[in-house]
């Protein structure tokens, strides 16, 4: 690279987007190779969302075969093990493989650009962590083409259903490898997403002006790497009790299946706010833009929103109250989890502060995140009265637990997820999606899924238990049943047409200029979709609202950005990682040595293993020797985005 090559970027009265010329970079790959060997992290973001995207419907198509085998009573369309595979299965996929994924894909995509960052910290890391994702994916869905077949031990995992007494075959090791995967991808990304907050702000841009899904991704970052590893323990030790005979789950050896359920609500707690603080940061970003009004108390919806990471590890034991704790561990868990009901209160009682007198703007973002609020807190209603637990210990176990889980898991993280997906769609593909159609779905999604949960409630204070896969039709939950059956298929079909409308805007939807919702937040300045290197010239932050800020003083900010284009020259301009086909290549490593130990019999797990450890060392190995070298691009031409 010539250093005496200046990057310069004329400077007009408002910040507008430029082209880029490269000046060096070896041979870029093309087509799928250029996917394949991505490390950028809009690139990720995008690959995130399509397989998270995939997996919500195939764990869509899971519910629906539940709900048609409980659509009448002494049903026969499932077996009961075809039952057990069905609910593992649909939990599994939808929690780890569905909704975790998408938030991700909105963290690897929104949160750099909304920082002022050019990509993450660490480009290939990200990469790493999307392959091994897939390569955990890959390994819990691998029993549907094995004749041991998927998993059947509840997404709980419940010891001792997953010991080898109750489960000999290899599916429950699929299930645990594959879980642990998941985790190394999760803990990689999560470490990613830190340092690159942290770290790589633009100027000006102090914690207490960083956008609120940005600090939500800060504070979900952090509790899966304080979460993860006791999941992981849990895994290590059911892994240890399949392959080596070691007793901690087994009873009748002197093991404690109790120690699994701390172990996995340690974990499993703070996953559900895992699963919705990225809502709830959606939601900060979508109620303000629609309202045309700043949030309302952004430093407490912040500090709620980090009161809530910090609580989630105090009230884990609210999911045991029947295993007999105890009075005083169970009446300390039951005020802790009537305390983190606070700061979720104050977020909603700061989001109606935002609608309160704004100038609103009922567009289909809008929608799904009114119909988030309204659905959150009834599932938030249900919630506390699990606070309780003398109410717990008729619930525990019920349909009405499952109610209270949709209402929280679908009525809050996937609605949010869907408006988060309508709002930033103009930025991403630079497309607009059909106001009609938008909302059409949207009134079908939430008819469907009211329909389909609400008389799960009376059907567990009726007495109906989770996980039963037929019931008797004299003990009064035939209607319920077949009501919520109803619902399920309109609620696909809800979302059948969601995607549809999706796929059609990518294609034939009408092309759109920058900023199409006037919004407040950087990622708006950009053109549509981003460029490769998202800030021609690094933005100077003034402002909560920064790109609010820049549009309404466009002489300050040209100057400005006229000076750092500048300083970007001295450094040789705009630098860029190279693509890398080695995070892909250490991740193939990993799957084959986890199908060696997970799937194989004695007389080729070793070999197998070995040769997986082998391509992942050597991925590693090559991976650390490209260094931190990369080509640089320098902007020399305005081009308006039309």
């Amino acid at each position: 690279m010539d250093a005496s090559v200046k990057s310069h970027c004329t400077a007009h009265a408002a910040p507008a987007p430029t082209k880029a010329s490269v000046f060096w970079r070896p041979t870029a790959k093309t087509g799928l190779m250029s996917w394949l060997t991505t490390v950028d992290h809009k690139k990720i973001g995008f690959l995130y969302g399509l397989f998270a995207l995939f997996f919500f419907l195939v764990g869509g198509v899971e519910a629906l075969l539940i709900r048609l085998q409980l659509a009448v009573p002494n049903n026969d369309v499932l077996t009961a093990q075809q039952y057990n595979t069905m609910f593992t299965m649909h939990g599994t996929t939808m929690i780890f493989l569905a909704v975790m994924p998408l938030s991700a894909a909105f963290f690897n995509y929104i949160m750099p650009l909304q920082i002022g960052a050019r990509d993450v910290a660490f480009p290939r890391l990200n990469a790493f962590s999307l392959w091994t994702f897939v390569a955990g994916a890959i390994i819990i869905n691998l029993g549907w083409f094995m004749k041991d077949g998927p998993p059947d031990g509840s997404w709980v995992g419940y010891a001792p259903l997953t010991s080898k007494t109750f489960n000999p075959d290899h599916s429950i090791d699929m299930w645990v490898m594959g879980l642990q995967l998941l985790g190394v991808a999760s803990i990689a990304a999560s470490l990613n997403f830190i340092v690159t907050i942290i770290n790589l702000r633009a100027p000006g841009m102090t914690m207490m002006r960083v956008p609120v899904f940005t600090w939500m991704t800060l504070v979900t970052a952090f509790l899966i790497v304080l979460s993860f590893p006791a999941i992981t323990i849990a895994l290590v030790e059911v892994m240890m009790d399949r392959l080596f005979g070691t007793n901690f789950f087994e009873v009748s050896n002197g093991g404690m299946p109790v120690l699994w359920q701390h172990l996995f609500w340690v974990f499993g707690h703070p996953e559900v706010y895992i699963l919705i603080l990225p809502a709830m940061g959606i939601v900060s970003e979508i109620l303000p833009t629609f309202a045309r009004k700043p949030l309302f108390g952004y430093p407490i919806v912040v500090f709620s929103g980090a009161c809530i990471g910090f609580l989630g590890f105090s009230v884990w034991s609210h999911h045991m109250f029947t295993t007999g704790m105890g009075t005083v561990a169970t009446a300390a868990f039951s005020l802790a989890t009537m305390a983190i009901a606070v700061p979720t209160g104050v977020k909603i009682f700061n989001w109606i502060g935002t609608l309160w007198g704004g100038h609103l703007l009922m567009r289909t973002p809008m929608m799904f995140a009114l119909g988030f609020v309204w659905m959150f807190m009834m599932g938030g209603f249900s919630g506390v009265m699990h606070a309780a637990a003398p109410a717990d210990a008729q619930q525990q176990d019920s349909y009405f637990v499952i109610a209270h889980f949709h209402y929280v898991l679908i009525g809050g993280s996937v609605f949010a997820l869907l408006a988060g997906i309508h709002y930033w769609f103009p930025l991403i593909f630079g497309r607009r999606v059909s106001e009609f159609w938008g909302k059409l779905t949207f009134w079908i999604i939430f008819a469907g899924f009211n329909i389909t949960f609400f008389p799960m409630h009376f059907l567990g204070l009726n007495g109906m238990p989770r996980r039963t896969f037929t019931y008797d039709a004299n003990l009064g939950w035939n209607t319920p049943n077949f009501i919520a059956t109803i619902g399920a298929f309109i609620l696909g079909l809800g979302i059948l047409i969601y995607f549809i409308v999706m796929t059609h805007a990518y294609f034939k939807g009408e092309k759109v200029k920058r900023d199409y919702w006037d919004g407040r937040t950087l990622e708006w300045s950009l053109p549509n979709p981003p460029p490769e290197y998202n800030f021609a010239v690094t933005p100077t932050v003034h402002a909560r609202d920064a790109w609010w800020y820049e549009k309404h003083h466009p002489e300050e900010i040209a100057r400005e950005k006229a000076a750092q284009a500048k300083a970007d020259a001295v450094h040789g301009g705009i630098h860029m990682p190279f693509q890398s086909i080695y995070p892909l290549v250490t991740s193939i490593g990993i799957l084959i040595g986890s199908i060696g130990v997970a799937v194989l019999d004695p007389g080729h797990k070793l070999a197998v293993a070995l040769a997986g450890g082998v391509i992942m060392l050597a991925g590693i190995y090559l991976w650390a020797l490209e260094g931190n070298e990369g080509y640089h691009i320098h902007a020399d031409k305005e081009e308006p985005n039309q």
